[in-house]
C-alpha cells in the first residue's frame, strides 16, 4: 500500500508543502514511513516470486459475471473447447456462457431442497457439489438438506433422481472426491451420516462394490483420484493421491504424510468373508517432496495436477504436486506415472520381513481372477511399501519452492514462436490471485521462472474453483461473487516497448510491428528470445527509451517525495541525484513504489533525480524528475507567457504595418 503523500501530494506528481509543522511531526512522518518500508520488506518478494503484478480487467461484459448472491460453496464443470461453464451453487446451477469476442451471458436452473424439515436453516439448503456429463445430460448432486440427492438436467429441464447415497455429502464441508470412467464410479463419500465415519475409498457402481479397509488409512484428506490405462486391460490401475495422519508419534516428526495409492480397476474382491467386498490389491506409497540443499522439507499435498505425455506414452505423464509445510511456504515436486508403477512393482513391505506371497501384493490378475487371501491378509496388514516414491530429475527435490501458500495447480503444455515446449503452471494461492510459473518442456529442472501474479476477480476474493481450457486457451476461476474467465496470453499487461516485452519470458507473447502481442493473434513468427538470462538483447534497439522529464516547483525548506512505481519485483530501484544514489529499493520490497522522502529542501537538492532500474543486465530509466524553486518556475512561466504575448502582439500588428507599406 502507498503511504499517503505530506500535503495535496499524490504518489504519481509531488507537491510541496509550506513549511512550519512542529519537528515533531517531521520525525512522525518519518516514523510512518520506516515503519511502512520495513513491513513491505518483511511481507517481501524473492527473486523466485512474481516479476510484476497485474489486475486482470478483462473486457466489459464479456470476460467476469456475478453470481448476483454470495455462493459460499461452488463447483465448476467444464468441457474443453465449450464456450459454456456450468457453476453449481446454493440451490440453483448457473450455466455461464462466454462466446469470444461478445457479452458473457449466465440462466440459472433452481434445484432447492426437497425436504421440508431439517435441523437448522444451513441443513435445509442443497449445495450443489458434483457436477457431471452423462450421456443423457448434465448429472447435479447436492447436499439436499443432509439427504444427498442427485438430479438430471436436460436443455434447463430438471428431472429428479432421487436419493443417491455415495454421489454427495452430508454437508459441503467434508471432504468428497468422486471419480467417473465410463458405467463405473468411485467415491469417498460416505453411505451413512452417522455410521461407518471412517473414510474410505469405494467402487459405489460396476461389476461390484468394493472398499478399502479401515486400517489401512488414518484420517485421511482426498485430494485427486485418476484412472490410467497401462499395456494390458487387465492391468489397468487407479491412482488416488491423498494425506493422512502420520502413525510416526514422534514430536519432531511432521503431522501429516502426502500419499499415493493404486488399485487394480479389475479387482473383484477376496476369496474368504473378510476380503469379498474389499479392495484386494490396495497399497500406498509415500511422496517425498523435500530439498536437502536447504533442509526444507513439504509434507502437506495440497493439489494434483495430471499432465499426459503428447505421445500418449502413461509412464510419462506428469504428476505435478503442490505442498506445503508448516508455515505455509509451498513447493511444486513433479512425478512420473512409469516412476510411481515401478515403485509398487518392485518395493517390498514395510515392517514385512519375510519372503512375498505369489501373487505379490498389489498385482493385477487377468480374467478377473481373486486375489488368494495369503497375499491380501499380507498386504492388509502391511499396505505401505517401503521404497518412496521421489521427484523426477537427477536431484529428486522440488521444481522450486516459495514463501507463498499455494492451493490449486493447472498446467498448459505449449509451443512458443521460436518452436520451444514450455510447461506454464497456473497457481492459486491464499490472497486470491494467481501465479503464472514457466518451466522449459526440454530440460529438467533448468530455468524456472515466475512471469507475473494476476488478480482475476473484480473484487479480490479467494479463489474456490479453477479450470483449464487448453483449446480456447482460458482460465476459468470462480470465487463467492463471480466467475471469471482469464487468458492464458495476457501480453497487454507488458510496458517498456520491446525490452519490457522480452524481459517477462512469457512464451505466450513476442514482440511485432512496435507491440507486445500474443503469438496466437500474429500470422508470422514474432520476436521472442530463447536466452532466459539476457532476454533484452534481442530487441533490435540496444537501449530502452529514456524516461520523459517531469517538472515540480518547490519551496525552500519543504518537505516532500518522489515516488516511482516498481514495475518488477525482480529488479533494483534507485533514486539517483547528480552522482549520489540517494535511495535503494531492493526486490524484497514489496511496496509497489520506491519512494525517496527529502526531510528539508536545501539549495544542493534541487535539480534532476533519476529513478533507475536494475534487474541482472538489463538497465531502464524509469522517472526523470527536475525539481525546481519556485520562483524558477515562475521566471521560467513569466518568460514563457511574455514570449507568447509578444508573439501575439507582432502578428496582431503585422497586416496594419503589410497595409500601411502597400499604401505607401
Amino acid at each position: 500500500m502507498t503511504p499517503p503523500p505530506p500535503g495535496r501530494a499524490a504518489p504519481s506528481a509531488p507537491r510541496a508543502r509550506v513549511p512550519g509543522p512542529p519537528a515533531r511531526s517531521v520525525l512522525l512522518l518519518r516514523l510512518l514511513l520506516l515503519l511502512w518500508a520495513a513491513a513491505a520488506s518483511a511481507q517481501g518478494h524473492s527473486r523466485s516470486g512474481p516479476r510484476i503484478f497485474a489486475v486482470w480487467k478483462g473486457h466489459v461484459g464479456q470476460d467476469r459475471v456475478d453470481f448476483g448472491q454470495t455462493e459460499p460453496h461452488t463447483v465448476l464443470f467444464h468441457e474443453p473447447g465449450s464456450p459454456s461453464v456450468w457453476v453449481g451453487g446454493r440451490g440453483k446451477v448457473y450455466l455461464f456462457d462466454f462466446p469470444e469476442g461478445k457479452n458473457a451471458s449466465v440462466r440459472t436452473v433452481n434445484i432447492g431442497s426437497t425436504k421440508g424439515s431439517c435441523l437448522d436453516k444451513r441443513d435445509c439448503e442443497n449445495y450443489i457439489t458434483l457436477l457431471e456429463r452423462r450421456s443423457e445430460g448434465l448429472l447435479a448432486c447436492g447436499t439436499n438438506a443432509r439427504h444427498p440427492s442427485c438430479w438430471n438436467l436436460v436443455n434447463d429441464t430438471v428431472v429428479p433422481l432421487g436419493e443417491m447415497r455415495g454421489y454427495a455429502p452430508f454437508s459441503p464441508d467434508e471432504n468428497s472426491l468422486v471419480l467417473f470412467e465410463g458405467d463405473e464410479v468411485y467415491s469417498t463419500i460416505r453411505k451413512q451420516e452417522y455410521n461407518g465415519k471412517i473414510p474410505r475409498f469405494r467402487r459405489i457402481r460396476g461389476e461390484s462394490e468394493l472398499y478399502t479397509s479401515d486400517t489401512v488409512m488414518q484420517n485421511p484428506q482426498f485430494i485427486k483420484a485418476t484412472i490410467v490405462h497401462q499395456d494390458q486391460a487387465y492391468d489397468d490401475k487407479i491412482y488416488y493421491f491423498f494425506r493422512e495422519d502420520n502413525p510416526d508419534k514422534n514430536p519432531e516428526a511432521p503431522l501429516n504424510v502426502s500419499r499415493v495409492a493404486q488399485l487394480c480397476r479389475g479387482d473383484q474382491g477376496g476369496e474368504s468373508s473378510l476380503s469379498v467386498s474389499k479392495w484386494n490389491t490396495f497399497l500406498k506409497a509415500m511422496l517425498v517432496c523435500s530439498d536437502a540443499a536447504t533442509n526444507k522439507n513439504f509434507n502437506r499435498l495440497q493439489d494434483v495436477f495430471l499432465l499426459p505425455d503428447p505421445s500418449g506414452q502413461w509412464r510419462d505423464t506428469r504428476v505435478y504436486g503442490v505442498f506445503s509445510n508448516p508455515w505455509n511456504y509451498s513447493a511444486v515436486c513433479v512425478y512420473s506415472l512409469g516412476d510411481i508403477d515401478k515403485v509398487f512393482r518392485t518395493s517390498s513391505l514395510k515392517g514385512y520381513h519375510s519372503s512375498l506371497p505369489n501373487p505379490r501384493p498389489g498385482k493385477c490378475l487377468p480374467d478377473q481372477q481373486p486375489i488368494p487371501t495369503e497375499t491380501f491378509q499380507v498386504a492388509d496388514r502391511h499396505p505401505e511399501v517401503a521404497q518412496r516414491v521421489e521427484p523426477m530429475g537427477p536431484l529428486k527435490t522440488p521444481l522450486f519452492h516459495s514463501k507463498y501458500h499455494y492451493q490449486k495447480v493447472v498446467v498448459h503444455r505449449m509451443q512458443a514462436s521460436h518452436g520451444e515446449t514450455y510447461h506454464v503452471l497456473y497457481l492459486t494461492t491464499d490472497r486470491g490471485t494467481i501465479h503464472k510459473v514457466v518451466e522449459p518442456g526440454e530440460q529438467e529442472h533448468s530455468f524456472i521462472f515466475n512471469i507475473m501474479e494476476i488478480q482475476p476477480f473484480r473484487r479480490a476474493a479467494a479463489i474456490q474453483t479453477m479450470s483449464l481450457d487448453a483449446e480456447r486457451r482460458k482460465l476459468y476461476v470462480s470465487s463467492q461473487w463471480e466467475v471469471s474467465q482469464v487468458p492464458l496470453d495476457l501480453c497487454e499487461v507488458y510496458g517498456g516497448g520491446c525490452h519490457g516485452c522480452l524481459m517477462s519470458r512469457d512464451p505466450y507473447c513476442g514482440w511485432d510491428q512496435g507491440r507486445c502481442v500474443s503469438i496466437y493473434s500474429s500470422q508470422r513468427s514474432v520476436l521472442q528470445s530463447i536466452n532466459p538470462v539476457e532476454p533484452h538483447k534481442e530487441c533490435p534497439n540496444p537501449k530502452p527509451d529514456k524516461a520523459p522529464l517531469q517538472k515540480v516547483s518547490l519551496a525552500p525548506n519543504s518537505r516532500y517525495y518522489l515516488s516511482c512505481p516498481m514495475e518488477s519485483r525482480h529488479a533494483t530501484y534507485s533514486w539517483r541525484h547528480k552522482e549520489n544514489v540517494e535511495q535503494s529499493c531492493e526486490p524484497g520490497h514489496q511496496s509497489p513504489n520506491c519512494i525517496l522522502f527529502i526531510e528539508n529542501l536545501t539549495a544542493q537538492q534541487y535539480g534532476h533525480y533519476f529513478c533507475e532500474a536494475q534487474e541482472g543486465s538489463y538497465f531502464r530509466e524509469a522517472q526523470h524528475w527536475q525539481l525546481l524553486p519556485e520562483d524558477g518556475i515562475m521566471a521560467e512561466h513569466l518568460l514563457g507567457h511574455a514570449c507568447a504575448l509578444a508573439a501575439s502582439l507582432w502578428l496582431g500588428v503585422l497586416p496594419t504595418l503589410t497595409l500601411g507599406l502597400l499604401v505607401h
